[in-house]
């Protein structure tokens, strides 16, 4: 078997095994759209002071589906591989035949579905209960936009799994890494009601700029222009490539205590 179609197999494999995963199917697919809707009916009435001025479900359409993106890929693949790598299932594989290449660009592959479904639903959704247009002339800025962010989140994901020492305290560490961001990016509060300090602070993390790399070609400003926004998405790459350095340095197929 080629080296393709095994991680077209390996991939058809991790699409069944998330999709039979009521947990991961809940907090990855449900989760974010509960937000939305929470959001939506709290604030709808409301105007923010972003890009000239839009309603609050305007704001949050991409805000939330930025959210989606890093829980389908750093999140999933950070709580997943530990929960794989602890229970002894990275190690089995190791066994066989199958080249580890092929394991994880099966987990990604299934990832960065998630993350395009997600954003078909959330747009979706936006769309038919609040009137939230998908700009399709900035499609292409807008999947690109995703694509550069899943990828990189991945990589951070895959990297992070050495930091977390046990099953038990994947989910507590990688909330605690990424429910601050979401609250000092501007993911949950806009940006208007945030200090500029508190921008500044999240300046430095690639949370900041996926969602602003993300909302400014889902929601651009003007007329004119790719929507592309090219000096975040380069921050974002940074990220991204620091993230595989640390994964191929750091990432463990082993269990902690074998």
């Amino acid at each position: 078997m080629s080296g393709l179609a095994l991680v077209a197999h390996q991939f058809r494999y991790d699409q069944k095994t998330f999709w039979r995963n009521p947990a991961a199917v809940f907090f990855t697919v449900a989760f974010p759209v509960i937000l939305l809707l929470i959001f939506a009916t709290v604030f709808g009435d409301q105007t923010v002071d972003v890009n000239g001025g839009v309603e609050t479900t305007t704001y949050y359409v991409p805000a939330i589906i930025t959210l989606s993106v890093i829980s389908a890929t750093m999140q999933s693949l950070a709580m997943s591989l530990v929960i794989a790598r602890e229970d002894g299932r990275l190690k089995r594989s190791r066994g066989t035949p199958m080249p580890p290449r092929v394991f994880i660009a099966g987990r990604i592959g299934n990832s960065i579905v998630v993350a395009l479904l997600m954003l078909a639903l959330i747009a979706a959704i936006g769309r038919v209960l609040y009137g939230v247009a998908l700009p399709w002339e900035r499609l292409p800025a807008i999947l690109v936009t995703l694509v550069a962010g899943a990828a990189a989140f991945c990589c951070l994901g895959i990297a992070l799994t050495a930091a977390i020492p046990s099953q038990d305290a994947a989910a507590p560490i990688v909330n605690a890494l990424l429910l601050p961001l979401y609250f000092l990016s501007g993911v949950f509060i806009p940006d208007d009601q945030l200090p500029s300090g508190v921008i500044h602070f999240a300046d430095v993390f690639p949370v900041r700029h996926f969602f602003e790399a993300f909302f400014n070609a889902y929601v651009p400003a003007g007329a004119g222009g790719s929507g592309l926004e090219w000096g975040n998405l380069a921050l974002l790459a940074a990220w991204g490539v620091a993230g595989l350095f640390l994964a191929v340095r750091f990432f463990r197929w082993t269990p902690r205590a074998g």
